[in-house]
């Protein structure tokens, strides 16, 4: 196991200071790990924009936050469907509108195992449409926003990103043939992981300053499973639940990536005790994670997809790198 650079006991959250005037942007916040990265965002005096799909939950989740830390505290929704790509447009312009400064955004909504395939409502397999394509495109509506406040991008993958056919399936992104719900969710956790480092790739070809990284929850006690997964994987869940850590703790690795400032590129951080609890802190990455030509494919393939160039923000001298 690699010596951990943060200690014995890994990264906590006592390691923030104050993040008086800083914002953050979390992407499903309503329970489980973005409900508790928020809170302890709230906690250190930040300003969070919560990101959510119901914006009935999204208000009594802000209600709840205000009684546990005061009436004044900066937390606010704005509605988000990232299973509608005019949903994440609509919120982009709001968010534009509304937020001056983004300090990170963190992209942590994931929908996982749902066991028929079921489409969005653009067409795509919806878990890779939810996961990978709202984010990927909600990234580049905002990166020139994130990028004019020196912030940062947190993308919030799984260690399922190895446990399907460990590589894109360009050949039927949809899984049209043989449609599993591991498979699926496998491709959709990779295809956000080889977006990050992608993107990492090319903002330090282009001169910019927007910093990325890429974190697991590790096994965490949280709703995800309950809300979408079939009837066997929930209850292969609840047993296994009883090894998980905490929904806190699952937040810690996400928090740690918008928030520290000793992270390295190229690296995966999450629970290092067999990947999915105990300390936080480097865990092993597979190298078909950081495949160029994979990740080349995979940015063309999601720019025509989402009708979204980035080419225009990720330049340098005028020239696209």
């Amino acid at each position: 196991m690699t010596k951990n650079s943060f200690g014995p006991q890994g990264w906590t959250p006592a390691r923030i200071g104050s993040l008086s005037g800083k914002t953050y942007l979390i992407t499903g916040t309503t329970s489980g790990a973005g409900y508790e990265a928020t809170k302890i965002l709230l906690s250190k005096g930040a300003n969070v924009v919560m990101l959510n799909r119901n914006p009935k939950k999204s208000d009594h989740a802000v209600q709840i936050l205000k009684q546990e830390f005061g009436p004044d505290t900066a937390v606010s929704s704005i509605t988000l469907d990232l299973a509608s790509l005019d949903s994440v447009r609509v919120a982009a312009e709001q968010i534009l509108m509304q937020v001056a400064h983004i300090d990170a955004l963190i992209c942590n909504a994931a929908i996982a195992q749902v066991p028929k395939q079921t489409f969005t409502v653009d067409g795509f397999e919806s878990q890779l449409g939810v996961n990978h394509y709202g984010h990927f495109l909600l990234c580049g509506l905002l990166f020139e926003r994130i990028e004019a406040s020196s912030g940062r991008i947190v993308i919030v993958g799984s260690n399922g990103y190895k446990m399907g056919l460990k590589r894109i399936k360009f050949e039927d992104l949809n899984y049209n043939d043989n449609y599993t719900a591991w498979a699926s969710y496998a491709q959709s956790k990779l295809a956000q992981m080889v977006f990050g480092y992608e993107l990492q790739r090319r903002i330090k070809a282009a001169n910019k300053t927007t910093q990325v990284y890429v974190c697991h929850p590790g096994a965490s006690r949280t709703s995800l499973i309950d809300k979408n997964g079939g009837t066997v994987t929930k209850l292969l869940w609840k047993v296994l639940s009883i090894f998980a850590q905490s929904a806190e703790k699952g937040s810690w690795p996400e928090v740690m990536c918008a928030t520290e400032q000793s992270l390295k590129p190229a690296t995966y951080y999450g629970p290092t005790r067999f990947e999915m609890v105990g300390p936080v802190g480097e865990c092993p990455l597979e190298d078909f994670a950081l495949d160029k030509t994979i990740a080349t494919k995979l940015w063309a393939i999601s720019e025509k997809k989402t009708s979204l160039d980035w080419s225009p923000t990720l330049v340098t001298d005028g020239r696209r790198d």
